[in-house]
């Protein structure tokens, strides 16, 4: 029996096709929702879902919760004298729903489709195969969280032809997918994501706030009276769905303490958690090559999207109502209709689903500044956002004189700097030593829709190949880590890049080229490599003439 799992940061489901429908499973409390928490008794004894979260309250450091933000990487949990990885504890809930839909459903269950945020890397995706393989299943597919949600949102009227935004707010994770509707088919033209914004961001606000108004320090606390506090705050978050103020009462070190909480306050203490929502919305429009007119539906997903403030933002954004569909079991649906496509049931066997790359993929090159040429360029292969299956062949050429064997990495990401990307692998070959540019290795890229990369790399004179698929493994650094080395350039520490000026323009010109695809990409790359050959001479004036050419061709591209 294969069935359609939606493993969340918060809480995970899952769900079934047949007779004709999508079918969510219960499990053992007669429950849709499994709280994704894991912990270890004080006699060594497994608990998952709401025993844990349970347990948890009293016993938090023998515990586990949020472990999927560190899928893929290399964090291990502690629970009392055992030691776990995030995909061992991922696999610990996905046997629990297991275990309840083969009850529920009176038979084997030994196959699963998985839904992951669409912004996961391929570590994290991985990761989440890995997970479903210690919990006893076959992972068929590993389906994107809002791709799912728009496929339980759009499959009920095969006539419908519009575009839509998924906006996919959970407990841990933000994505947003653009699609397409037409007919019988359902094409993806654009994701975006942050997979460090979610529900539990927006309680922690609120209990920041709290803390700041009762002056407690929070290393003051310790981690049971930490998770007093979040609790409270989650209920008072809640609460904000009815009224316009609500009473927080937490008992903590024996004291009674109650603090009225007002939800403007609240609000603009979110600000800049909204914001961040705004960047990734703005991406994947941009992506999507469209303008917020064009966009004919906005479908909400995930528990955090029925806060007021989400809410508000959306509408005030778009300019009007998003859809109706159950944020909290969309996602499991639209993952129990792919198990129905891929089984081929009648009612949806022609339903044709596109997706794309979530990441660019490329290698690392060197590119001339005019005056030498430096290494640790990217560049990019496959872009982000193309449509997959796909294959793409760059032709590069040998770097130096008498060059012996290239080294080709192969990396995902988006920044400039091939050392700030995540690195999948790599590939040597060996070439005829001859003058520099004479020998030439070509190198294809293919990726499908199970998230394997393919790369191939062929000497173009003798014929000699070497190939490698990626299908993932440990990580060395995590997303968030790439994120902290991509915020601590080297440059930064350089005169005069120090002045403030200069950092803002080449920060502003790294966010540029992540953000942008295809011939902008070029277009900025090669004029903050003439800005970073100006810096090196340290005319001031020069530099100052240089910059605001450089600021012009920003503007210029963020214009369009």
């Amino acid at each position: 029996m294969l069935i359609g799992i939606d493993l969340g940061t918060t809480n995970s489901l899952a769900a079934c096709y047949r007779n004709g429908r999508p079918e969510l499973i219960p499990n053992r409390f007669g429950k849709y929702l499994t709280p994704s928490v894991v912990a270890v008794d004080d006699f060594g004894v497994l608990l998952v879902g709401e025993s844990a979260k349970e347990y948890s309250v009293l016993h938090p450091l023998q515990a586990a919760k949020v472990f999927k933000r560190s899928m893929g990487t290399d964090r291990v949990y502690h629970l009392g004298d055992k030691v776990f990885r995030s995909e061992e504890l991922s696999a610990m809930v996905l046997r629990s729903l297991k275990e309840d839909a083969e009850k529920y459903l009176g038979c084997p269950v030994t196959e699963a489709v998985i839904s992951v945020p669409a912004y996961f890397n391929e570590f994290q995706r991985k990761a989440t195969q890995q997970a479903g393989e210690i919990a006893g299943l076959q992972v068929q597919r590993i389906i994107n969280e809002p791709t799912a949600a728009a496929l339980a949102y759009g499959l009920g009227d095969k006539d419908k032809d519009e575009r839509c935004l998924v906006f996919d707010l959970g407990g841990g994770t933000f994505d947003v997918s653009i699609l397409e509707f037409y007919k019988n088919i359902v094409e993806v033209h654009a994701v975006a994501g942050d997979n460090f914004l979610g529900g539990e961001d927006f309680t922690e606000i609120l209990a920041k706030m709290f803390l700041e108004k009762n002056v407690i320090a929070p290393e003051s606390l310790d981690q049971k009276n930490k998770n007093r506090v979040m609790k409270a705050a989650e209920i008072c978050k809640c609460r904000f769905a009815e009224t316009n103020s609500s009473l927080m009462t937490i008992q903590l070190n024996g004291e009674l303490l109650k603090t009225e909480m007002d939800l403007a306050e609240y609000e603009t203490a979110c600000q800049p958690l909204l914001d961040r929502i705004r960047k990734v919305l703005e991406r994947s429009i941009r992506d999507a090559d469209l303008k917020l007119s064009e966009i004919d539906r906005i479908v909400l997903v995930g528990g955090a999207t029925r806060l007021p403030i989400v809410r508000k933002f959306v509408i005030k954004l778009f300019g009007g109502f998003p859809s109706s569909i159950d944020p909290d079991t969309a996602v499991a649906q639209g993952a129990a209709l792919q198990c129905g496509i891929k089984e081929r049931e009648e009612e949806i066997r022609e339903i044709v689903l596109t997706d794309v790359c979530p990441f660019t993929l490329g290698t690392e090159v060197n590119k001339s500044n005019g005056v030498f040429d430096e290494s640790n360029h990217y560049l990019p292969i496959i872009q982000r956002n193309t449509v997959i299956p796909v294959s793409r062949t760059e032709t590069l050429y040998t770097a130096h004189d008498n060059q012996s064997r290239i080294l080709v990495k192969i990396l995902q990401g988006e920044s400039r700097l091939a050392s700030n990307n995540l690195s999948l692998g790599e590939i040597l070959v060996p070439v005829p030593p001859g003058p520099k540019g004479k020998e030439s290795v070509e190198i294809t890229y293919t990726y499908d829709v199970n998230s394997l990369l393919e790369v191939v790399v062929k000497v173009v004179s003798t014929g000699i190949s070497r190939k490698t698929v990626i299908q993932g493994g440990n990580t060395k650094l995590s997303e968030q880590e790439v994120q902290e080395r991509l915020e601590k350039l080297s440059y930064l520490k350089q005169n005069p890049r120090d002045e403030e000026t200069n950092r803002l323009l080449l920060l502003r010109g790294e966010r540029l080229y992540e953000e942008c695809t295809g011939q902008d990409r070029e277009i900025i790359d090669q004029a903050m490599m003439e800005f970073e050959q100006v810096l090196k001479g340290q005319d001031r004036k020069e530099i100052e003439r240089a910059g605001k050419r450089l600021a012009k061709t920003f503007d210029e591209i963020e214009g369009r």
